[in-house]
């Protein structure tokens, strides 16, 4: 029997697809909520691997942690900050394509994509909800861990790093939305996504400084998008560093960031094309 693949409907208008995130943020929130142990046990695994670099940081030499603008900071400082660009990094690589498998598995996805619902507003709506939480998570994190262990972050900063998580989302995102592509492709691709999850943020200066890295290895780190980020987000959580200071590292991620994004959205349109002319799209 011949499968005849599924033609998509005709895009709706702007103010209809918007309604559509609306619902997908609704469908996520009451999913999440339903299982409400994992959803509060989320703040506990963070807090808990905050505690785990409290106390790796006092077996630490100070000396050994680059200073920040000028500012010698604790370790605890240092990879609090690259803890939670390392979590934008997660969502990026996992949650998207992680999303995307979902709906395949539920069987949601050759249906949503039959409905007249663009492929972009499907991409972002499988992860609006998370990328509205994490934010959240993220600064209840920070705050209460500069009440706790006195990290010395300054409030004045904070609109610089939405600046810079902006200009630096993209990137993530063209990254995520390449590894869907991948999972939608080869079906059980999540384990590739973990390990270049995993070794982006390794060699990225997110948990440790670029020079404990080989040396053939740290200028490729120094180069790379998320050291670039997490740099610039250091500098203004810890460093105090203004508008100024920060413009070179934003006009330096944004046509990286451009790229990232235009590979993963060309990246997926081919999976998505590929899968609909073999008729695979459901499968799983």
């Amino acid at each position: 029997m011949t499968v005849m693949p599924i033609r998509p409907a005709r895009p709706s208008s702007l103010a209809a697809e918007l309604r559509k995130l609306a619902a997908f943020v609704r469908r996520d929130f009451l999913v999440a909520w339903s299982y409400r142990m994992s959803f509060l046990t989320q703040f506990l695994s963070l807090f808990s691997a905050v505690i785990l670099f409290y106390f790796v940081g006092r077996m630490v030499d100070p000396s050994k942690i680059p200073s920040v603008s000028g500012t010698q900071v604790s370790y605890l400082e240092f990879a609090v900050v690259g803890m939670a660009l390392g979590g934008f990094v997660h969502f990026g690589l996992e949650r998207v394509s992680n999303a995307m498998r979902a709906e395949q598995m539920m069987g949601t996805l050759e249906s949503l994509l039959a409905t007249p619902t663009a492929s972009s507003t499907l991409q972002v709506g499988s992860v609006l909800f998370d990328l509205m939480f994490i934010p959240l998570r993220l600064g209840i994190l920070l705050t209460v861990m500069s009440l706790v262990f006195g990290l010395g972050l300054e409030p004045s900063g904070i609109p610089q790093v939405i600046a810079l998580l902006f200009a630096f989302l993209p990137f993530i995102w063209g990254l995520g939305v390449a590894a869907a592509a991948i999972t939608m492709t080869y079906r059980r691709g999540a384990g590739i996504v973990g390990f270049a999850a995993l070794g982006l943020t390794m060699v990225s200066n997110v948990y440790f400084p670029i020079a404990l890295l080989p040396g053939w290895m740290q200028g490729a780190a120094t180069a790379s998008p998320i050291a670039v980020a997490v740099d610039g987000t250091r500098d203004a959580l810890l460093g105090n560093a203004g508008w100024g200071d920060l413009a070179p590292t934003l006009l330096l991620l944004a046509p990286m960031s451009i790229a990232s994004l235009a590979f993963g959205v060309i990246a997926f349109r081919f999976a998505l094309r590929r899968e609909r002319r073999l008729g695979t799209l459901g499968a799983y």
